[in-house]
């Protein structure tokens, strides 16, 4: 007959726990992202919250000159150089939630982490969220939904694949100091596994803090705001995305990102936090504003390909 087993006479686990300091993290928020589009894309500080793009009417030169080392005439061309009458102007949106924090709760347990500053943090990051995913998708000014129809690509493959020479074809509609692709997650990943089957694996490189792999000299910046088949993460082994290319900045006229400056109770760029008071009940409220848009300023800043397939694998064996 086995012999019973003896138990321990000590304190036990379960009574020493009451009596031990547990060490703790910050919220954590398994949605958020690193946003590398607003960190990348390069922006412009508003005045009064309106951005007017005025173009010059193209042509293959803006203006007629003389040069020849042998004159062949003596008059020098003159003439002046056309504007657009009617340039489009771009007005800033806003981004706005509200965060609640009962003051008693925020007395009492603001140890070790202070509750009013990390319900704020993660507002900010969801807001941060929400811009990211307004930028490339707004109906009115969102990168994807402005791209010039000269602009837009289809895959060269039947099935979608995106292969090295699609990316090939993008740098040549943004030929003009391209700053990045910008892509989902799964479209990186199948892009790669077309360099992987043609032997021509890309390289990688450290930018802001972050490591990306290069096509061309040129970084794949993830984002999951470029849905697949209109989700963030399809639960489908395929599903079809695009891809886009941009070429950033104000002096190279590509795309730019537009906030207001000067903001009363700035937070950081474009975004305000403002204490709203407290209520009878002892809650106190914060109202935090985001205010937002891009503009693309010439129409080779930015170019797609289309109905990128993300699904396709390769048996190696």
């Amino acid at each position: 007959m086995a012999k019973e087993e003896q138990g321990i006479n000590a304190l036990s686990p379960q009574a020493a726990y009451n009596l031990a300091n547990i060490t703790k993290t910050r919220p954590q928020y398994g949605a958020l992202t690193p946003k590398w589009l607003p960190r990348l894309l390069e922006f412009k500080g508003l005045e009064t919250g309106i951005y007017r793009v005025n173009r010059v009417v193209e042509g293959e030169t803006p203006l007629d000159v003389l040069c020849s080392q042998t004159k062949k005439s003596d008059i020098i061309p003159d003439g002046y150089v056309e504007y657009e009458l009617q340039p489009r102007e771009y007005r800033l949106n806003s981004i706005s939630t509200i965060i609640n924090v009962n003051t008693a709760v925020e007395d009492v347990y603001s140890a070790p982490y202070d509750q009013v500053q990390e319900q704020l943090a993660l507002a900010i990051d969801s807001l941060r969220e929400r811009q990211e995913s307004q930028l490339i998708n707004n109906d009115d000014y969102g990168l994807l939904k402005n791209v010039p129809e000269k602009q837009h690509i289809q895959t060269i493959r039947a099935d979608g694949r995106p292969t090295p020479d699609d990316l090939d074809e993008l740098i040549s509609k943004v030929w003009k100091e391209p700053s990045f692709f910008l892509a989902h997650p799964r479209a990186i990943a199948a892009f790669e596994r077309e360099c992987t089957r043609r032997g021509v694996p890309p390289v990688t490189a450290n930018i802001a803090g972050g490591t990306f792999i290069l096509w061309r000299g040129i970084p794949l910046i993830p984002t999951d705001k470029l849905l697949v088949d209109g989700v963030k993460n399809p639960e489908s082994q395929s599903g079809k995305t695009n891809i886009l290319l941009v070429r950033t900045g104000e002096a190279k006229r590509g795309v730019v990102g537009l906030y207001q400056a000067g903001l009363k109770n700035e937070h950081s760029r474009g975004l305000s936090v403002r204490f709203r008071g407290i209520d009878d009940k002892g809650v106190a409220s914060y109202l935090l504003s985001l205010y937002c848009s891009a503009a693309i300023l010439a129409d080779d800043a930015i170019a797609v390909l289309e109905d990128v397939e993300v699904g396709e694998y390769y048996d190696y064996d």
